[in-house]
């Protein structure tokens, strides 16, 4: 046991979901400007930008001001979900904070806050690379703690470098700040004991869709619930992840990890959680639609008794995996079907909101909003549309997910084409606020129809005020089933979904065009040809 003195603790963070099959990479900028995330911070100024924030950092800050440490913040960086890190980018932030642990002279303990599947364009592992270079500093003596989030793909060298490291449970993560706070209190109690405690890692053997590893939903709700009861029984912490499955690399899929006093004990609960994630692999589907099959179902749920929006998730096409959130297949269907009272949101268009910033509140416009050319079947809309609403784009989005985040999207307008209005915005970040439909003054509660793109996180916000939650596969740069995406080298004894082909030798047959990554086949007529202007 170490002699009673104030623990001093470096404190850093470096985040980054990477899609390796995205359009766009991420680099220094995009860590910048954050993207959802608190903006890059230095110093002692991440004090003030993790207070009140649902970030693993905020969960750590607030332990460490119960117990007293001497805090060395360093810094804190995060980017929404993209393309590989670029090399220049990981090598300018991984340096800094490495620097600034060495600058921080004698530590009892590192607080790293992380996510887990981090890939740059020259190296696969960029969490395992990061705590490598933080050891060679810090050395073997003194404990390093991590939080991660529950898509980590999680290499097995990563576990052996960090002496406890914990995972969310939720999804959507309403418990990052939560889980940040975890791991900094099991960080605090190595170093008052001085006892480090033994690890057990386990892969596991497939890859679950996106929407339906969502905690809200069976069989995850389970899984993750039975994580505390291996903390009754011995553990002293119990993580499943799910992994993030657009990663082409060797370390792409599920894990259990646990920490415990004795071997025998992490042993028990990694081999537990292991084998209650193998068994519910069967029960890991859902219902999933074509975008115009979603807007009819949408309209024929919003025609019934009931109260509130019935919420579309345009999941292939969500930029918290890697989407553009700019493609125009559901907002097509919606214009096809003439529905009303309908919103969708965000389509990131910079030229699109200037173009309505340069006409003015209540003009009409000829615009063209939105596409991807790297997406198959998407396009940009050509439409006329009247200038509803502006905005500078800054909000406060207060919902479970964000947690009080402050986001700056740009030049943002609320455009209305025949009944549907649509969220333009200049900046990305993952529609999962009700608060992002309400700074452009729609109000999401009287619609009728809400598409997000968003997969998962925006349940935490708008389930419950939704009537029903549909999931589409419209033309996206994610598609829903990891099977369809071009792996090259993830495992060979790896299942591409839920009993679904493994890569190896099957993998010819699992590149399916006919599943979730096609175009929706429905033909898209002009927009102009129906009633305008009627939001």
């Amino acid at each position: 046991m170490k002699d009673k003195h104030a623990s001093r603790v470096a404190l850093a963070g470096f985040l980054h979901e990477t899609n390796t099959f995205a359009p766009s990479r991420a680099d220094l900028a995009a860590f910048r400007v954050g993207g959802g995330y608190v903006p890059m911070v230095r110093g002692r100024q991440m004090t003030e930008a993790f207070r009140s924030v649902n970030l693993g950092m905020s969960g750590a800050f607030s332990v460490a001001d119960a117990l007293g440490w001497d805090v060395v913040p360093v810094l804190w960086a995060g980017a929404i979900p993209s393309a590989h890190v670029t090399r220049d980018a990981y090598e300018q932030i991984a340096s800094e904070i490495v620097a600034g642990i060495r600058a921080a002279g004698p530590l009892d303990g590192v607080f790293l806050d992380l996510h887990g599947a981090m890939v740059a364009e020259h190296l696969d592992d960029g969490e395992g690379e990061l705590v490598r270079r933080v050891r060679a500093v810090v050395g073997m003596d003194v404990p390093i703690a991590a939080a991660l989030d529950l898509h980590g793909n999680i290499s097995e060298e990563f576990v052996d470098l960090v002496d406890v490291l914990v995972g969310f449970r939720t999804y959507p993560h309403i418990d990052m700040a939560a889980t940040g706070a975890t791991a900094a209190r099991l960080l605090d109690g190595i170093m008052t004991t001085g006892i480090r405690p033994a690890k057990a890692f386990r892969r596991m053997s497939y890859l679950v869709p996106i929407p339906f590893q969502s905690t809200d939903l069976t069989p995850a709700d389970r899984l993750y619930a039975e994580l505390a009861s291996d903390e009754t029984r011995g553990a002293l912490s119990a993580s499943l992840f799910m992994g993030f499955p657009a990663a082409d690399i060797p370390d792409c899929g599920p894990t259990a990890i646990a920490f415990a006093e004795t071997q025998a004990s992490a042993d028990r609960a990694a081999d537990r959680i292991a084998a209650a994630y193998e068994s519910a692999e069967a029960e890991f589907d859902g219902a999933t639609y074509t975008a115009a099959d979603a807007v009819a179902e949408a309209a024929r749920l919003a025609a019934s008794t009931g109260n509130g929006p019935v919420v579309i998730a345009d999941t292939q096409d969500n930029p918290g995996a890697g989407g553009v959130s700019a493609t125009t297949g559901m907002l097509r269907a919606l214009i096809d079907a003439q529905v009303r009272n309908a919103a969708i949101g965000l389509i990131v268009d910079p030229e699109a909101a200037r173009t309505a910033h340069r006409a003015g509140k209540g003009a009409i416009v000829r615009i063209r909003i939105g596409g991807h050319p790297g997406v198959p079947g998407d396009s940009p809309l050509e439409t006329e549309a009247l200038v509803e609403n502006l905005s500078d784009g800054t909000l406060h989005a207060t919902g479970p997910y964000y947690g009080g985040t402050r986001l700056d999207l740009g030049l943002s307008a609320c455009l209305c084409i025949g009944g549907v209005r649509v969220v333009v915005t200049s900046g990305i970040a993952q529609m999962a606020d009700r608060e992002m439909f309400r700074f452009v003054g729609i109000v999401p509660e009287e619609q009728a129809i809400l598409v997000v793109k968003s997969s998962t996180h925006f349940r935490a916000d708008f389930a419950p005020i939704a009537r029903a939650i549909l999931v589409a596969r419209a033309p996206g740069p994610m598609p829903l089933d990891p099977a369809d995406l071009p792996f090259t080298r993830v495992r060979s004894d790896l299942r591409l979904s839920p009993e679904g082909p493994f890569f190896g030798a099957a993998r010819a047959d699992s590149a399916r065009p006919d599943r979730g990554g096609a175009p929706a086949t429905v033909q898209h007529r002009n927009a102009n040809q129906h009633g305008k202007y009627t939001c």
